[in-house]
């Protein structure tokens, strides 16, 4: 390159300064030397990074470059295979603390050391769509967690559903592949509601439980501080004598549950389509902490011998009328990942990773997950030592005589890298106290057999079907409506109604109503005799609503010329709930309310609709009704809120707004001078008045 060429350059440099200095933008040189130097990999300082090195001003790129070849380079590699399944997640850090210990159970020092606080990372997932969907579709939410133990990582990796469709892990690919975006046209993206999924369902009956949930309102969920987690299967703990004793695992939301309705959650995923992974992340920036306890059922053979259903069935719950749980710890996230990529994209769960006291069972689904899982970081992760990784690294001691494998980062010492030797005096040895698999015996013939105790698909999904609330049940019965409405083939529709009579012939009937079948088929024959199981209210999700506002999110429609004074009594009265205030106005700048003075807002009235609050107040002066009474978005809001069940407090500008809409008021909209019966309505959804505005099935 000419000089004449490098100055040419250097002043085009400048002027790039220049306006970025005008801008208000920053580069290293204007900032003074206050910001470390942008350099390579190599550590290399770079003094332009603005233009690739050309033979002149309008001549090629050079091959030289190294430092276009290594930007390009590394961002062309920047993304791994995304997960099958759980692709998109949400991350957080926090922490396990034990509460009660499980000693005589177990020796795993997690479960039987009090007070001792062990780091975790949990991580919360949609199931069917990539890492590019949406965060509120119907659909499963998984919940895994890795503790870091002083005795190794232990991962608990489950979800927000007690079971699963399937009884045997050779089933999964065929699952996956059914409820995936249909092959030859590439969608839908992350729903159910459609083709191959149903026909999938409706030639598997075992799914029928599994179905009663997803089609609940535990798919739609309010929040991912407001989910159950389950650990699914049923594991053992092994105590010091090597006895073993079965365990299901459980994470109750200190929150409570609650759930949106399916209107809202489509309306949000417009709105929002990071809603729920923004609530937690806003949440955490607040020192609102989500927090869960944790919970075991605990029982021996010889109880297991007794239920009516196998447990190692995982299509099958323990109900916890007959198993209570017993709580013994807790659960707080309080930390938001530095990078989204390194820790919530890298980390890599495996119900293999157990600690001493903790082994398996023989559920066939978890056999096969102690081999899918670790052959899936292989494969999303590129090697074997994706341990290594900083997320997945443990925080305790570790040594073995694994080398060497692509980015491997360790740096071994010594002569020998095998296990016994005699050439090495401190090189890592097999322990007495490691870990020991139960001592179960095992006998019988092998083969492709399923027992018989597995046999019985519909008596726990008409369980949890009677064991709803009469909203819940309608909401069921609703969304299988919905969803086999997007199904084109009728014999699939059909099949899917004749198994509904299993479970219940009232709602076998109420969904082909809905489907407009011409007559009701005939039920399939039942592999087993259907059981006459009890109600267990465990199983609602509105009966385990809190009678609280804290975690939720109230909105306060305002415009100028708004009563400062009933926007602070509302302000003052929300805040003592421990439930967020957000204020929104037309315009994004504030409004001029009663005392004359501008006012902020938290969010613009077109960009900020009532799905995303709990509840919503609209304070507003006769002016400010008049301009929005023409606005959609200002109906919208207070139409939306009212059909979404919430409670709404109106002044009088309001209850033009509640006119224009067309909203005849009921008990959930109150005045805004009535702040504690607003409080009251918002801390639930107002369930009476669904009849009203929606057709359910």
């Amino acid at each position: 390159m000419s000089i004449e060429n490098s100055k040419n350059s250097k002043i085009h440099s400048d002027s790039i300064e220049n306006t970025l200095t005008a801008a208000g933008g920053e580069l290293h040189q204007v900032a003074g030397g206050e910001h470390p130097s942008l350099t390579t990999n190599q550590g290399l300082a770079i003094s332009d990074n603005q233009n690739s090195l050309k033979a002149n001003a309008k001549g090629p790129v050079l091959l030289e470059d190294f430092i276009l070849r290594e930007k390009i380079t590394h961002f062309d590699h920047e993304r791994i295979p995304e997960r099958i399944v759980h692709a998109r997640g949400t991350g957080v850090h926090g922490y396990f603390e034990l509460t009660a210990s499980l000693q005589k159970y177990t020796t795993a020092k997690i479960l039987t050391e009090v007070g001792t606080k062990t780091p975790l990372f949990t991580r919360i997932s949609t199931v069917a769509g990539g890492s590019g969907s949406v965060d509120t579709p119907r659909d499963v939410r998984g919940f895994a967690i890795k503790f870091y133990t002083q005795e190794g990582n232990w991962d608990l990796v489950g979800n927000n559903i007690p079971v699963f469709f399937i009884q045997d892990a050779i089933k999964f690919p065929d699952l996956i592949h059914a409820v995936k975006m249909e092959p030859d046209r590439g969608f839908p993206q992350s729903a159910t509601a459609h083709d191959t999924f149903w026909d999938f369902i409706s030639l598997t009956p075992e799914s029928m439980h599994m179905v009663m949930w997803i089609m609940s309102d535990r798919t739609i969920p309010r929040s991912l501080r407001m989910i159950e987690g389950f650990g699914v299967h049923s594991f053992r703990l092994i105590n010091e004598n090597g006895d073993s004793t079965f365990v299901k695992f459980h994470w109750r939301p200190k929150l409570g549950l609650q759930s949106t309705v399916w209107d809202e959650a489509v309306k949000i995923a417009g709105a929002d389509q990071d809603f729920l992974r923004r609530e937690m992340f806003e949440a955490i920036e607040a020192g609102d902490f989500p927090e869960w306890e944790f919970a075991v059922q605990l029982f021996t053979q010889a109880e297991a011998d007794q239920f009516p259903f196998d447990h190692l069935d995982p299509t099958k719950l323990i109900p916890e009328e007959l198993v209570p749980l017993k709580v013994i710890g807790r659960m707080v996230l309080d930390r938001w990942p530095n990078n989204f990529f390194s820790e919530t994209e890298q980390v890599a769960f495996c119900p293999s990773h157990v600690v001493p006291g903790i082994d398996f069972t023989n559920d066939p689904l978890l056999q096969g997950r102690l081999f899918s899982y670790l052959d899936t970081q292989l494969s999303r992760l590129g090697s074997p030592n994706f341990n290594q990784i900083p997320i997945n690294a443990p925080k305790c001691p570790f040594a073995n005589h694994q080398r060497d494998g692509h980015m491997q980062m360790d740096q071994p010492t010594g002569r020998v890298a095998y296990e016994p030797n005699s050439l090495s005096k401190d090189s890592p040895r097999e322990s007495p106290k490691g870990f020991h698999s139960a001592a179960v015996n095992e006998s019988g013939d092998k083969g492709r057999v399923r027992p018989e105790s597995f046999a019985d698909h519909y008596s726990q999904a008409r369980q949890f079907f009677i064991s709803q609330t009469t909203y819940e049940q309608a909401h069921i019965a609703s969304a299988l409506v919905f969803e086999l409405s997007k199904v084109d083939h009728l014999h699939i529709r059909v099949a899917m109604v004749a198994h509904l009579l299993h479970i219940s012939k009232d709602l076998a009937s109420r969904v082909a109503r809905g489907l407009g079948l011409a007559e009701m088929p005939a039920a399939p024959k039942a592999a087993a005799e259907v059981q006459e199981m009890p109600p267990s209210p465990a199983l609602q999700t509105i009966g385990k609503m809190k009678d609280t506002l804290q975690g939720r999110s109230i909105g306060i429609l305002i415009a100028d010329g708004s009563d400062i004074t009933a926007v602070n009594s509302l302000k003052k009265a929300i805040t003592k709930t421990g439930a967020s205030i957000k204020v929104i106005g037309p315009k994004i700048g504030g409004a001029k309310l009663s005392d004359g003075a501008i006012h902020a807002v938290d969010g613009q009235l077109a960009g900020t609709p009532s799905v995303l609050f709990d509840a919503v107040a609209i304070v507003l002066s006769s002016e400010g009704a008049k301009t929005l009474s023409t606005e959609s978005a200002a109906i919208d809001f207070i139409r939306d809120a009212f059909g979404h069940l919430k409670a709404i407090a109106i002044d009088n500008g309001g209850q033009v707004l509640l006119a224009k809409a067309g909203i005849i008021a009921d008990k959930g909209v109150v005045n805004v001078a009535e702040t504690e019966a607003f409080i009251t309505a918002a801390k639930t959804r107002q369930f009476d008045r669904e009849k009203s505005i929606r057709t359910l099935a």
